[in-house]
C-alpha cells in the first residue's frame, strides 16, 4: 500500500498519557457530567416508560432501534432515537465520517453542532468540536480528496457507569446522560487510489430524556472500560 501523504491519525483524538493520575481524571471528566446533573435531583424512578432511558438500572448490551447508515460526506442530521446505545452508535459514525471533497470545514462543523444537546448547562461542545481538524489543515485533506466512512462493531455502557446505576438508580433521572463507549473502524481514502484503515474506540455522554430524542452531550477524553 502506497504511504499516505498525510496520517490516518489526521482526525483522530491527541493521544493522552497512560499515566495512572491522568487516567484517573479522564474516568473522573467523563462521568463528572452525570454525577453533576444528577446530584440534585430527588425524583422517582419512571417506572412505567418503555425507553431505555427510563430504565437505567438493567442496561441492555445493545441497542434496539435502527441506525441509518452515514456514509463518508453525507453530513447527516441526527436521527430520531431514544436508546442511547443507538444514538451513540449513530453520533460516532457521524464523527468518523467525513468527505473533504463534497463538505467544507464550516459545513461539517455545524451538522456535528446538531446532534447536540440543547441544553447548555450540560452540552459540553469544545469537547465535540475539538475531533475536527483545523480550517487549513482540512483544506489540505481537500487538496488530498480525503473522505472517510465508519464501521461501528459494539456500543456498550463502560462498567464505571452500570456499577454507578445499580449503586443509586435514581440518580440519572434528572438529566438522564449516559456514558456510552463505542469501538469500531475508520476507513480513509485520499487521491491516487490510496486508503488505510484503523481500529477506534470512543467514549459519548448522550443525552435520552423519556419521550424526547436523544442528543450528545460531550466526547470523554479517552476510552473508558
Amino acid at each position: 500500500m502506497p504511504v499516505p501523504r498525510f496520517p490516518l491519525t489526521l482526525w483522530t483524538p491527541p493521544r493522552r498519557l497512560t499515566l495512572a493520575a491522568l487516567a484517573l481524571a479522564a474516568l473522573l471528566a467523563v462521568t463528572a457530567v452525570v454525577a453533576l446533573a444528577t446530584s440534585r435531583s430527588d425524583e422517582p424512578h419512571p417506572a412505567n416508560d418503555a425507553a431505555p432511558s427510563s430504565r437505567p438500572s438493567s442496561p441492555e448490551p445493545g441497542g434496539t432501534e435502527q441506525v441509518p447508515p452515514t456514509s463518508a460526506g453525507s453530513a447527516s442530521r441526527p436521527p430520531r432515537l431514544s436508546d442511547p446505545l443507538a444514538y451513540a452508535r449513530a453520533a460516532t459514525r457521524m464523527l468518523w465520517s467525513y468527505d473533504t471533497r463534497t463538505t467544507s470545514h464550516a459545513r461539517q462543523l455545524a451538522v456535528m453542532r446538531s446532534w447536540m444537546s440543547g441544553e447548555t448547562q450540560y452540552a459540553d461542545w469544545p469537547s465535540v468540536a475539538g475531533q475536527m481538524p483545523t480550517p487549513a489543515l482540512w483544506a489540505r485533506m481537500s487538496d488530498q480528496d480525503q473522505r472517510a466512512t465508519a464501521t461501528i462493531t459494539e456500543a456498550r455502557y463502560p462498567s464505571a457507569f452500570k456499577q454507578a446505576l445499580e449503586e443509586d438508580p435514581s440518580a440519572i433521572t434528572e438529566a438522564y446522560i449516559y456514558a456510552v463507549t463505542v469501538t469500531g473502524k475508520q476507513t480513509i481514502t485520499w487521491a491516487g487510489g490510496g486508503q488505510g484503515a484503523e481500529k477506534r474506540s470512543v467514549t459519548l455522554a448522550v443525552q435520552c430524556r423519556p419521550s424526547q430524542d436523544c442528543a450528545l452531550v460531550a466526547i470523554a477524553p479517552y476510552v473508558v472500560q
